[in-house]
């Protein structure tokens, strides 16, 4: 389902488009993981039915039950940012406080205000699920670049992956042609794959830990590469200077 703008989708269109779905590539790839992404409480019983495993709440619980379904049934969670905005808008001028100094050697930075908000949300979110029900490790926070925000904020907020990876939950990451890309280099979303793998590897650098990718090998490559560099993997064959 497109989680922006676009032609309304009611509860009822948006589970005849996804609940069959998800059934049939529950029963043809019975190990795979799946995810569904949405913001309401019915469809995620309904998916969660049909084989889901993982619910990704695009809004920010905008739904406050959903979480409450998810928790119930013992799936996943993913906790999203969104800055208050309401579902499938695009906020005119979003803006956030500026951050506070903090105590000398803190490295803060005034533009750190839209970091502080996420992190408050995604934690507040993130004990909401744990004690809804869904198990920890199986929550997942997500920054949630565009959504509520502007390009710098997006900007922002991969520089500090780092600070979010500290939540103590599995990273989420979607930046795969995202507009905060696209604007940055001044591209249509057809042709922001260097700017998605760049920022891809940033994040896995500092971090991150769940991609969610429209090019799935080139990703798959560079998280490889990433985790080689980090001495989290060997690599494949590593066999210059030595056969």
């Amino acid at each position: 389902m497109r989680a922006g703008v676009g032609p309304d989708v009611d509860e009822a269109e948006e589970l005849r488009r996804v609940v069959p779905f998800v059934a049939r590539v529950r029963a043809e790839l019975p190990d795979l993981v799946l995810s569904v992404d949405t913001w309401r409480s019915g469809v995620a019983r309904e998916a969660i039915a049909a084989g889901a495993d993982l619910v990704n709440d695009t809004w920010a619980g905008h739904d406050p039950e959903l979480v409450e379904v998810a928790g119930a049934a013992g799936v996943g969670v993913v906790c999203s940012h969104t800055g208050g905005a309401a579902p499938r808008t695009d906020p005119y001028r979003v803006e956030y406080p500026a951050a506070d100094a903090g105590a000398p050697g803190e490295g803060r930075d005034p533009r750190d205000g839209v970091l502080d908000d996420v992190v408050v949300t995604l934690r507040q979110a993130a004990q909401r699920a744990v004690a809804c029900g869904v198990p920890p490790a199986s929550v997942l926070v997500d920054p949630t670049h565009d959504f509520g925000k502007n390009t710098w904020h997006s900007l922002h907020l991969l520089r500090r992956t780092q600070a979010l990876a500290g939540l103590g939950h599995p990273l989420l990451m979607a930046l795969s042609r995202k507009d905060f890309v696209g604007e940055t280099l001044g591209l249509p979303p057809a042709e922001r794959l260097e700017g998605t793998l760049a920022a891809t590897a940033l994040a896995a650098w500092m971090g991150a830990r769940v991609f969610r990718a429209h090019d799935v090998r080139a990703t798959r490559r560079v998280l490889d590469t990433v985790a080689a560099v980090r001495d989290e993997a060997p690599p494949r064959a590593a066999l210059r200077g030595l056969a």
